[in-house]
């Protein structure tokens, strides 16, 4: 061993230092259950069997210690886990069944009670007493995250010293819980279709552990997606297909006892017609048949589907019959999705003044033109409301990242790995009055930090995000990790705040995972949500870096382009373009960009993760695979190269210089005039914000801020200010010269270019320009204000789009506002 590398010698050696130092896993204050005896309830339940099996395997797994489970207590010395409902205590709480019979949190639900005993033994005893069995298996999940578990190992040091150190299973002394969850349903979309960036590379091992992870922080519930939605006909990378895979899946969940929804659009073009309805019929009646657990059919309104609600709540009343075939006790749910005006007051009238009995519920997700809150005042209170929140989507989504960067936006676009800890705890907390519970919107294993967050909350809305955390870590990557980890999750959310040219903490990010990944094991290094984090933390600073390279770039090309009078408009031009070609040519941290490609490969052999089009198969570069654009550009390059273009096919030196100036001056407005990018959080002065983020995380009240770019664009028309369904847009000015006249300059830009119609309105009342479709190819437009909007020295312009629309609800989509004075 006198050849071992010296990398290897000094992780090892680092592994006994952290494993023989007391204070690093707390020795002091804590049980150790290495040699602890697991005693269960006899003729245990299927769920407190999964229980067993999930404690015994999941301790294995980190520690190698397989601890022997039995039905009887061993001697006083022996550690003992014992486990089982309270109201059976005496047949496996031993000694201590009295103490834990009387049931945890008053007997509610699913709670569950976690005691330390030391009293008449020689040896400690844990016992997980639940109220009911799903509390026995989430009293078991909570004590694997407080457990420190911790695999032995025998290092050897450069000089051939070889130490072993023993697994370890350390308990803190004076644990104790007693608990019961806030909410009822507790859940997550996982949905086995080809347009997710995982999911559809999963086989059954894969689901079995994620259902059991799922479930260990605390989620009751999983929902599926049927093999006819909105997608193609199936994946290179499914292992079964669909049809034969959800029932798969069903009968895992069941293992859990989770409880199993489907979501099932309505995708035939009309259910007014006899015909279509009955194939419908015997369409969902084969899925509901094939599955052994199916508990609710939720059906979306729109977004796939877009069906008058009168047909709609037809169709589902007979689905809802077909349903109670194969599971009689089964419940139908609907969400009014992507409902415009008209189908509203309907869906209202039928929801008020029918009342149908088979409806046992309304989902509130995306694309719902009204506020939770007004939902819940107008749908009756015998339907109960769950949330259905998109923690997937980073953009064009119900919950889109606030003040993102644009850089980030371009590269690492819809579906990117994107632990938002704080962000989903204030779109939780902001509106956990109004519903049962939740199960939220996922297109992958992208968002598992937001599952784990929003599973906790579920269970206690007040809990410490922090802790929280700490628990995911510790779990999941190893006790050692259980704070750096945390505040790297923290700190990758950070990343994404404000601009990101100036966010210096970027680079600190990476150094903090860095040292992770320095002194981190092969079995870590292995582990995806370990991979995950670094493929984060690597983009994010090789994005930055870019950015600033690709920034000074251009600024350096503008330089160039002032001097067009001495040097000539072609030569400025010429030299101009020759610096932005540099981008093209020479990248900068390249060895941030090689790690990223490693990292992306690592992912998908370890959790199916398609990163790439190309080189792992994803549907497309928005669900998922920003590595397509990890080198897309970050200035204005291509949209002046196209300038460039143009300039150079005039005739005349006079107007090529007038073009230039135009290009240097952009965004000079003249004076006593004002300039937005309204995509730009440094650069809106003027636009009227709503409430913060943590009351109106979906920007009911508010501008959004979204993303869509096309080729050849300026990247001021990437990133708008926009609004949602019948709100406006406002910018207000203050100190105009009252005598003096303005126009305004305004391009409307966004994915809805040249679809959705829009209005200028200055001061709430006089019409800047009517209802117009927006100018495609995108180009700024220009209109007078009238003088009376300014004669007192302030004005208001607001932009509308179709009132009582529906669909995704946005419209605006403005790039840039020039106020002028003329």
């Amino acid at each position: 061993m006198r050849g071992f590398s010296s990398f290897a010698a000094t992780w090892l050696m680092g592994v006994v230092a952290l494993l023989s130092t007391p204070s690093a896993f707390g020795q002091e204050g804590h049980l150790d259950l290495a040699k602890a005896v697991v005693v269960a309830v006899p003729g245990p339940s299927k769920v407190e069997n999964a229980a067993l099996e999930t404690l015994v395997e999941e301790i294995d797994k980190r520690t190698a210690i397989e601890l022997p489970h039995q039905g009887e207590w061993p001697d006083s010395g022996t550690p003992v886990i014992a486990f089982g409902r309270a109201s059976t205590a005496s047949s496996w709480a031993g000694p201590y069944a009295s103490s834990v019979s009387r049931g945890a949190a008053g007997g509610a639900a699913e709670g569950y009670r976690i005691s330390v005993e030391t009293a008449g033994r020689s040896a400690p005893a844990v016992l997980v007493a639940g109220n009911d069995p799903r509390g026995v298996f989430y009293g078991v999940g909570e004590l694997l995250r407080q457990l420190r578990m911790h695999r032995g190992s025998v290092a050897v040091a450069a000089d051939g010293t070889i130490t072993e150190v023993a697994s370890r299973i350390l308990l803190p002394r004076d644990f104790s819980v007693d608990t019961a969850p806030r909410y009822s349903l507790r859940g997550h979309q996982l949905g086995y279709r080809p347009k997710v960036n995982s999911y559809d590379g999963w086989d059954e091992p894969i689901w079995d552990q994620y259902l059991r992870e799922l479930a260990i922080f605390g989620a009751n519930a999983m929902e599926m997606i049927p093999p006819r939605s909105d997608d193609g006909a199936g994946s290179p990378h499914f292992p079964r297909p669909q049809i034969e895979m959800l029932p798969r899946i069903s009968a895992i969940a069941d293992k859990y006892d989770m409880d199993v929804w489907i979501w099932y659009p309505a995708l035939d073009e009309d259910y007014s017609d006899a015909a279509t309805v009955e194939r419908a019929l015997e369409e969902w009646g084969d899925v509901f048949r094939r599955l052994p657990r199916l508990d609710v059919v939720f059906v979306p309104g729109g977004d796939p589907g877009h069906t008058q609600p009168k047909y709609l709540m037809a169709l589902l009343e007979k689905q809802t019959e077909v349903l109670h075939r194969y599971h009689p006790e089964a419940e139908m749910w609907m969400s009014p999705q992507s409902f415009h005006g008209a189908w509203w007051d309907e869906y209202f009238e039928i929801m008020q003044n029918e009342q149908p009995d088979w409806l046992s519920g309304v989902v509130y997700g995306p694309q719902i033109g009204h506020p939770l809150p007004y939902l819940r005042e107008i749908i009756p209170a015998k339907y109960p409301i769950r949330r259905y929140p998109d923690i997937t989507h980073s953009l064009s989504s119900q919950y889109a990242v606030p003040e993102w960067d644009l850089a980030y936006a371009l590269t690492q676009s819809r579906e990117v790995i994107n632990p938002r800890p704080t962000d989903q705890a204030k779109i939780f907390r902001a509106l956990d009055e109004y519903s049962i519970g939740f199960l939220t919107y996922s297109e992958g294993c992208n968002d598992d930090v937001n599952k784990a967050v929003w599973s906790w909350l579920g269970w206690d809305p007040e809990a410490d995000l922090l802790e929280g955390l700490r628990q995911y870590s510790r779990f999941f990557i190893g006790p050692e990790y259980e704070d750096s980890f945390a505040q790297g999750l923290l700190a990758l959310e950070q990343n994404w705040k404000g601009p990101l040219l100036t966010n210096s903490g970027v680079y600190t990010t990476l150094q903090q995972f860095q040292s992770m990944e320095k002194t981190a094991s092969p079995h870590t290094l292995l582990n995806w949500r370990f991979q995950q984090a670094l493929y984060r933390a690597y983009y994010d600073a090789y994005n930055r870096s870019r950015l600033i390279y690709e920034t000074s770039l251009e600024d350096r090309a503008m330089d160039r382009l002032r001097e067009a009078e001495k040097l000539g408009s072609l030569d400025a031009l010429q030299a101009a373009e020759s610096i932005l070609q540099q981008a093209d040519l020479e990248r900068p941290a390249k060895d941030w960009r090689l790690r990223t490609f490693q990292l992306a490969e690592a992912l998908f052999q370890s959790i199916r993760m398609q990163l790439d089009v190309k080189l792992y198969q994803a549907i497309r570069i928005r669900r998922g695979a920003n590595l397509a654009e990890i080198d897309v550009p970050l200035n204005n390059r291509s949209w002046l190269r196209e300038k460039f273009a143009e300039i150079r096919e005039m005739e005349e030196e006079a107007g090529r210089l007038a073009a230039i100036d135009g290009l240097v001056n952009w965004t000079n407005p003249g004076p006593g005039g004002y300039y937005d990018d309204l995509g730009n959080h440094t650069a809106q002065a003027h636009l009227v914000r709503g409430a913060p983020y943590e009351e109106d995380p979906a920007y009911f009240d508010g501008p959004l801020f979204n993303f869509s770019c096309r080729p050849g664009w300026r990247l001021s028309w990437c990133r708008h200010g926009d609004n949602l369904y019948d709100t406006s847009v406002d910018l207000a000015y203050q100190g105009l010269d009252p005598d003096a006249s303005y126009k305004v300059r305004i391009v409307y830009a966004g994915s809805l270019s040249a679809s959705q119609p829009v209005r200028l309105v200055a001061n709430d009342s006089i019409e800047i320009h009517p209802l117009m479709r927006k100018p495609d190819p995108v180009r700024p437009l220009e209109f007078e204000i009238p003088k009376e909007a300014t004669s007192d020295g302030s004005l208001k312009l607001s932009c509308f789009s179709t009132p009582g629309r529906g669909g995704a609800g946005r419209g605006c989509q403005i790039g840039e506002v020039w106020l002028i004075r003329q």
